[in-house]
């Protein structure tokens, strides 16, 4: 008699205990059109200490698509569609975090925005856990409009922002107002998106050349985002206001609130493993 009932207490824990969810993440670039984002975008040293934060740091991928061209393209949001829900089914991820950096922030909204655009949209969202998303440029940036106007910016931010592109062009600020209003959850005033969008917001460039610190992610890039940063508002991180980045979504700290030493995260600096940036989103994975 003991045994039977052991027995029907051990079915009745093992009915009850929930399948252990298989988590994965996702490393989702900004502007671009990427082959390498492992080396050229985010740089093995910070894809390697953020993944141990997964139960199986090797559940990870990285993405690599055509993000010069507009949000919703096929090259862009459906490339990115296609390689989340290779590496879903593949790996058979049951719990999926999406950390994204800038403009790569907005085609992850697209896609969560727009569930019946693509057929594939709504399993990759309904495995998706929350978005890390990294100075996320949600309401666009005026250096995109003057980039789009050929003025000096031009010579000074192609290395980030690339010639004349869609994405260039998607990411003035009117016309990300427009996407805003129109196609993409979020923002105020708008639904909200149906998984947890928390983001990191950059304030500040510094490029001293005593500073150490200015020389993490490459020097010549902060005086470059310095130099850009005269026209922005003064919490920016060379490429977007602070207000853009907290446009759509919840703000989760902004970076002189957790980087060591409180030091400020530029838009190439966001993307690095500076300042313990890498051990913080490791830690909230």
């Amino acid at each position: 008699m003991k045994k039977i009932v052991l027995s029907i207490m051990l079915c009745s824990v093992l009915l009850a205990t929930p399948a252990m969810a298989t988590q994965g993440l996702a490393f989702i670039h900004g502007t671009g059109n990427q082959t390498d984002a492992y080396s050229d975008y985010w740089t093995g040293s910070f894809v390697n200490s953020v993944r141990q934060g997964l139960n199986d740091p090797n559940k990870y991928t990285v993405i690599n698509c055509d993000f010069d061209q507009f949000m919703w393209d096929s090259q862009a949001a459906g490339c990115l569609a296609n390689q989340l829900t290779s590496f879903i089914t593949n790996q058979n991820i049951t719990e999926l975090v999406l950390l994204t950096h800038s403009n790569g922030g907005n085609i992850v909204r697209w896609v969560l925005s727009n569930p019946t655009y693509d057929s594939r949209y709504p399993n990759i969202i309904s495995k998706v856990s929350k978005v890390i998303a990294i100075a996320p440029s949600s309401l666009g940036t005026p250096l995109a409009d003057a980039v789009n106007q050929g003025s000096v910016f031009e010579t000074s931010l192609g290395w980030l922002l690339g010639y004349g592109s869609d994405a260039v062009s998607q990411q003035q600020v009117s016309w990300m107002n427009y996407y805003n209003q129109n196609w993409l959850h979020g923002t105020s005033g708008r639904p909200s998106l149906p998984v947890i969008f928390k983001t990191i917001v950059g304030s500040d460039v510094e490029s001293a050349f005593w500073d150490g610190d200015s020389y993490c992610a490459g020097y010549q890039y902060q005086v470059a985002l310095e130099t850009t940063q005269n026209w922005l508002d003064s919490c920016s991180d060379g490429f977007l206001n602070c207000s853009s980045q907290t446009g759509a979504g919840t703000q989760w700290f902004i970076d002189k609130q957790r980087t060591r030493d409180s030091e400020p995260l530029s838009h190439q600096q966001s993307r690095r493993d500076c300042f313990n940036l890498d051990l913080i989103i490791k830690n909230d994975i």
